[in-house]
């Protein structure tokens, strides 16, 4: 990386703009950037810094960035030109600025600017690539290879910072290269192997507290049979001792098990021999009382023999009825056939005329087929009488339209007769609103030019006395700035004179000079009576920096007021507001009337397009009316010749009757009572003779079947019910007798009826007693048999969760010993060094060998950094760092090197550091250094050797800027870029080699 140019604008203590040729500096190898205390020599370093990283660095990163010197309307900006990674870029960044508005009072916030341009070689020419503030950020921060921390100890080397760190603990020291060497990552992986013990360590807990929840389960199923090892879940050999419990238990209960089936084949034989015998006394009982209850049922049949043998004789005569009984049916049938005949003939002869009233079925029959036939002959007598109805009703529709007509005609004569008047004074109308509207036009013209002189001669008597005012207040707040001004000069000038006082009040014994960097103070400065302090001098710049942002904002109101004034006397000229309101009132009510005539246009308009269409509208329907009233003549005549035609032809028709229709509906009637009447005389015919037939059949039937006459048949007739009931008696007294002589019969009842009574409540209480000596029994063996199940199972589990730990616990071993290892706890960590501090140790050692090779020129040979892996008390080891004395030949704890040898052990340290932090950001050249002070504390000898290490910087073609107001350096440096402090603020004055 090397810096070209860098131009700054109200950036800390410079006021102006100010640009710095790196180039130029840069081409002996060493410049010098110096200045009084305060001038704002760092502010050139936090300009870079700025630049690069979008923010100072750390010691500095509150302080305000905008310079208090700079004008109102200077923006504060940062522009940096460089080249790194053989790119040549162009950073430009502007941060937040508090700005005064461009209209009115106040002030506005514009965002923060960031540019980012590179040189194309090619096109000769700067090319955009970015105003993003977080691409801009990631895309110098890649290139660099470094972060802003990194930057300010590498490139911009704070020499009291490296004297800190020479006489810093371990844990200082670790503090600072962890944040050098980003080492956060191995500190995240003895994290991250701690967080993986203890995950893997809580798996292991949790394995082992499900294998004890199984091994109580076993305890609890196995009784005094099991005993549990007295150890917790994490501890060794937990698993080993619950598997061998285990099989402890499934033994015992396989024992026990075997015991119980045995007893169980015992109980069972007892019970079955015990069931025997209950059967046998059972079955005796039965026996004994199925002998008695046939004894008793026989005794019953005898006593009802008598009414048994009415009901056989009471069937036997039912059974012959029965032969009789389809004869009775059909002639019941036809009797009632006979009798609906009859009365149905009756009714249908009651309405037929006297003449007919004895006629028989054949007379009926002819007469209906006369009446049909002069039915038929009326098809066309009332075809004739529809279409004459059709014919009066187009006639009546004929009338309807002549009288319409004939209103339609006299209607549009009416109209048309005024068509004409009308037409014209709708035409005038709208002459005279067209007149109106272009008499509004040309006065809407005139109404905004009028309206506008009359505005601006309102503003410019209110913008004459305003600006008045404004002069008057422009004029008192300049003499108040003057004023501020000088009294905040006379106090600046005061400090100054007091400034060393101020100085010296911060000095402390032992402590190096932030001026000259001596630790020694012979002779420090004394405030004096009237001394001004830094507060009052602020308080007094504050006064006067808001004395002149009031007289700046009155004259920009005072100029803002004089141009609108101007404007508005050129717009009004020198007519008066008065004036010009009556001319603009006057040309209103001449727009508003002309407007309101206009108005009337399009309704007038619209009005006679309407008469014009209704005039079309009204010759039409008056000419379509003529044409209908001609064609109607013509069709009456043809309607009036074919309505008497049809009106001869019905009257022969009707006879004497209104119309053929009803003519026809009487025919009609007349036919349907003969067919009625016919018909029910040759049913009445037929129901009479099977009548008679059914009477011959029913007697006949009878006599055959041993009945006297028809009624004993009928008589001796059961119906279904009494038939079943009787029938159902007979079955039972049958089946009761077989079934008694059939019990009374059987070999084994009347064995069983001569034993004695059988004991059934002694042989059932045997088999109770058995059955319940068996069902404990089996209870016992289910229970052992469910105990050693559940043995089994989990005992199976109990395996197969050791089986399932095993690589957990192998996983957990391993990574407790790698955590411990990088935590430094574990034994084999012999000097119990951290992961962390292990790699830090390594930087250290790499730093040391690199500044040793410096420190030995600046020291004449005579001091060596080395790198010490010791513990240091309760601190971490591998941290320390000791210089070894060639003129000694001992090795010492570097915060014994005195201030001299401190600063060049320091500067050693941080160029080392530098080679070292640069290569592990890839390699990125450093063309380009900063020192921070410390050079006062040197001799001239030293200072030379000091000197002649840096000036061998270039050997790798680096340029080392040396950041002092020692005045010895001065002479021994040429180029040189001054800082120089004054009231307006510090300027930068650059001088070349």
């Amino acid at each position: 990386m090397r810096l070209h140019r860098l131009a700054l604008t109200a950036f800390g203590p410079f006021g102006a703009s100010h640009t710095v040729d790196f180039d130029a500096l840069s081409a002996a190898g060493l410049f010098l950037l110096h200045g009084p205390t305060g001038a704002g020599k760092t502010s050139v370093l936090d300009a870079v810094c700025y630049a690069l990283y979008g923010s100072v660095p750390g010691a500095r990163l509150g302080t305000a960035l905008r310079s208090d010197h700079a004008a109102p309307a200077a923006r504060t900006s940062v522009t940096l030109e460089l080249t790194v990674a053989g790119r040549r870029l162009e950073i430009t960044r502007q941060p937040p600025w508090e700005r005064p508005k461009k209209r009115g009072a106040g002030t506005t916030l514009d965002k923060a600017q960031t540019w980012l341009r590179e040189y194309d070689a090619t096109a000769r020419a700067w090319k955009d690539l970015s105003r993003s503030h977080q691409e801009i950020g990631e895309e110098i921060t890649q290139l660099l290879g470094m972060s802003r921390e990194q930057f300010c100890q590498v490139v911009l080397l704070p020499q009291g910072d490296f004297a800190r760190f020479l006489r810093a603990d371990a844990e200082a020291r670790g503090r600072l290269l962890g944040r050098l060497f980003d080492t956060q990552r191995f500190a995240d992986v003895e994290k991250r192997l701690a967080e993986r013990r203890r995950g893997a360590e809580a798996g292991v807990r949790e394995g082992d507290a499900a294998l004890l929840a199984d091994a109580h389960r076993m305890q609890q199923a196995a009784g005094a049979a099991m005993e549990l090892p007295e150890l917790a879940p994490g501890e060794p050999g937990l698993a080993e001792a619950v598997l061998s419990a285990a099989a402890v238990a499934r033994s015992t209960a396989r024992e026990q098990l075997t015991v119980a089936r045995c007893g169980l084949a015992a109980a069972e034989s007892a019970q079955a021999a015990a069931e025997r015998a209950l059967a046998d006394v059972r079955e005796t009982a039965r026996l004994q009382r199925r002998f008695a209850d046939a004894g008793e049922r026989a005794r019953l049949l005898q006593e009802r023999s008598d009414a048994h043998r009415a009901a056989q004789r009471r069937m036997e005569r039912a059974r012959k009825a029965e032969a009789v009984a389809p004869a009775l049916d059909l002639r019941d049938a036809t009797d009632t056939e006979h009798r609906r005949a009859a009365a149905a003939e009756a009714h249908a002869r009651a309405p037929l005329p006297g003449h007919l009233a004895d006629a028989g079925a054949a007379g009926l029959a002819v007469a209906a087929r006369r009446a049909a036939e002069e039915l038929g002959g009326l098809d066309s007598a009332r075809r004739a009488e529809q279409r004459l109805a059709e014919l009066r009703a187009e006639r009546a529709g004929l009338d309807r339209q002549e009288r319409a007509d004939e209103d339609v005609l006299a209607e549009a004569d009416g109209w048309l007769a005024g068509w004409e008047t009308g037409r014209a004074a709708l035409q005038a109308r709208i002459d005279t609103a067209r007149e109106a509207a272009t008499r509004a036009e040309q006065l809407a013209v005139q109404r905004e030019p009028a309206r506008r002189r009359l505005d601006a001669a309102v503003r410019r008597d209110r913008f004459a006395a305003d600006t008045d005012a404004a002069q008057r207040q422009a004029l008192a707040s300049a003499q108040r700035a003057v004023e501020a001004r000088a009294h905040w000069l006379d106090l600046k000038e005061q400090r100054l004179t007091g400034i060393a006082a101020e100085l010296a009040a911060n000095l402390r014994a032992g402590e190096p000079c932030a001026v000259c960097g001596a630790t020694e103070h012979p002779a420090p400065a004394r405030k004096v009576t009237g001394h001004v302090d830094r507060e009052a001098e602020e308080h007094a710049l504050a006064a006067s920096q808001r004395a002149e942002e009031n007289r700046a904002e009155d004259e920009r109101r005072l100029g803002a007021l004089r141009e609108a004034l101007a404007a508005a006397t050129a717009e009004a000229g020198d007519s008066t507001a008065a004036r010009l309101g009556e001319e603009a009132e006057e040309l209103e009510r001449q727009y508003t009337r002309a407007r309101g005539e206009a108005s009337a246009l399009h309704s007038a308009q619209e009005d006679l397009r309407r008469s014009e269409e209704e005039h079309r509208r009204r010759t039409e329907a008056r000419q379509q009316a003529a044409l209908r009233s001609a064609s109607r003549v013509a069709r009456r005549d043809a309607l009036e010749r074919e309505r008497t035609a049809l009106e001869g032809e019905l009257a022969e028709a009707r006879g004497a009757l209104d119309s053929v229709s009803a003519r026809a509906a009487q025919l009609e009637r007349q036919v349907a009572l003969l067919d009625a009447a016919a018909e029910a005389a040759r049913a009445a015919e037929d129901a009479a003779q099977r009548l008679k037939d059914a009477d011959a059949r029913l007697a006949d039937a009878a006599f055959r079947a041993g009945f006297d006459t028809p009624q004993a048949a009928a008589d001796a007739l059961l119906d279904d019910a009494a038939h079943r009931d009787l029938q159902r008696r007979l079955d039972a007294w049958q089946l009761e007798e077989a079934a008694v002589r059939s019990v009374l019969a059987e070999a084994d009842t009347a064995a069983a009826a001569q034993q004695p009574p059988a004991d059934l409540a002694g042989a059932e209480g045997h088999a109770a007693e058995t059955a319940r000596r068996l069902r404990a029994t089996a209870s016992a063996r289910d229970a052992a048999a469910r105990r050693c199940t559940e043995i089994d199972r989990l005992s199976e589990r109990a395996a197969a969760g050791v089986r399932r730990l095993a690589p957990l616990r192998e996983e957990h071993d391993r990574v407790a010993r790698l955590a411990a290892l990088a935590a430094g706890t574990s034994a084999d960590n012999e000097r119990k060094m951290r992961l962390e501090s292990y790699v830090l140790a390594a930087r250290l050692e790499q730093v040391a060998a690199a500044a040793t090779a410096r420190l030995l020129r600046m020291s004449s040979g005579r001091y060596t950094l080395v790198h010490s892996d010791d513990r240091s008390g309760r601190g971490r080891s591998g941290l320390g760092l000791h210089v070894v004395d060639a003129w000694t030949g001992r090795e010492r704890d570097t915060a014994t090197l005195s201030g001299g040898e401190t600063f060049f052990a320091s500067l050693a340290l941080a160029l080392g550091l530098a080679d070292v932090v640069t290569d592990e950001a890839g390699g990125v050249r450093l063309d380009t250094l900063f020192i921070d002070e410390g050079f006062g504390s040197l001799d001239d000898q030293t200072l030379d050797e000091v000197l002649d290490v840096l000036d061998s910087l270039r050997e790798r073609d680096r340029s080392v800027g040396i950041v002092s107001h020692v005045p010895d350096l001065r002479r021994r440096i040429h180029a040189q870029l001054e800082v120089v402090k004054g009231r307006a603020g510090s300027t930068l004055r650059q001088r070349g080699h």
